[in-house]
């Protein structure tokens, strides 16, 4: 398996498809969180290198239980666990690179995402109120304190790249200095569409492996997904969503064979160790489903009546780890190249 099953089923409810939410109602937040205090923030990195990434997690807080609050506490044990293994799966693709800063925000639960999806189509209502303030208020501290000026990458994975999203859309079109800086904004496992490119022309999808100042984004499944022919949008994936296969950094249905994959990250879920392996994985953009397809040695979300008979939410990092990898070092190349 390639990741913990805590992070296996944490974000099977996030993704975007109603016009309404770009304009959702914003709720009142508690108490704004001091990002001036380090316990404040799961990574602050030594300063080592001339780029730094901004990271927000994804889903690892499940409020299944009875009586779980709708959003997570910055001390919830169980978001910190899956932060952990989020960090050694996903996020810690940005350290060679770069300088990786993650902050700890309040975010909503899956449990309240689905709720807030079932309501309106979309799960903004849940996001906009707390987590996306927690993370603009990171945010805000690391420019004004942290970034001193340097160029950046800002990722995230599922709920993070929907935070990420609504940060693309909102916070960068009030902060163009800021934006100007961002050398890629890796949102994967949450759709950027059609229609976000359209409203929002200040927002550009990657077209290659160097372009900058770009959106890269894709949701990995199996051919078994394809051939059930599931309507669109559901709880994964977008409607007119767009995926970019990141093994060729292509947008078409280009096949990219296991052999361009240089290495998938395993993780054992007893001892928590991770390793390098190829798993056949594979990639070929579907674009009628704005999807990856991928025949990867993987073991698909469990959530088959929602997401499909062989949905790798879980796995879009995992899979394709290295080709990230060496694509964060090819686009920050790129950027210090035309400076």
């Amino acid at each position: 398996m390639l990741a913990a099953t805590l992070v296996c089923g944490t974000t099977m409810v996030l993704t975007s498809c109603s016009d309404k939410e770009d304009n959702p109602v914003e709720p009142e937040t508690e108490k704004a969180i001091d990002y001036s205090q380090k316990a404040n923030w799961y990574k602050l990195p030594t300063i080592t290198k001339e780029f730094d990434t901004f990271y927000i997690y994804s889903t690892v807080f499940m409020g299944a239980n009875e009586g779980d609050p709708d959003y997570a506490t910055l001390d919830n044990a169980e978001m910190l666990d899956g932060i952990k293994v989020e960090h050694a799966i996903k996020s810690s693709v940005f350290q060679e690179s770069t300088n990786l800063f993650i902050p700890l925000y309040r975010q909503s639960s899956l449990k309240h995402a689905a709720v807030a999806f079932e309501k309106d189509g979309h799960i903004d209502a849940a996001l906009i109120g707390r987590p996306y303030g927690d993370i603009t208020s990171a945010l805000d501290y690391y420019f004004e304190h942290y970034n001193q000026g340097r160029p950046f990458v800002i990722a995230g994975h599922s709920q993070g790249a929907a935070i990420l999203r609504l940060i693309l859309k909102k916070y960068f079109k009030e902060h163009p200095d800021r934006y100007e800086r961002m050398v890629a904004a890796y949102a994967i496992g949450y759709s950027i569409t059609k229609e976000d490119l359209e409203t929002n022309p200040h927002m550009k999808f990657a077209t290659g492996e160097t372009d900058t100042g770009v959106i890269i984004s894709w949701h990995a499944e199996g051919p078994k997904n394809v051939e059930a022919n599931l309507p669109l949008p559901n709880l994964i994936i977008g409607k007119n969503g767009i995926s970019i296969n990141p093994l060729n950094w292509k947008r078409d249905e280009t096949y990219a064979p296991a052999s361009m994959n240089k290495g998938s990250i395993v993780m054992d879920e007893k001892t928590g160790a991770t390793e390098i392996r190829d798993i056949d994985g594979d990639a070929q953009v579907c674009l009628a489903r704005g999807t990856v397809v991928t025949n990867a040695k993987a073991v698909p979300n469990a959530m088959t009546d929602l997401a499909g008979p062989q949905c790798y939410h879980q796995d879009d990092y995992s899979i394709f780890y290295n080709n990230i990898k060496e694509n964060v070092a090819k686009r920050i190349a790129t950027y210090k190249a035309n400076q």
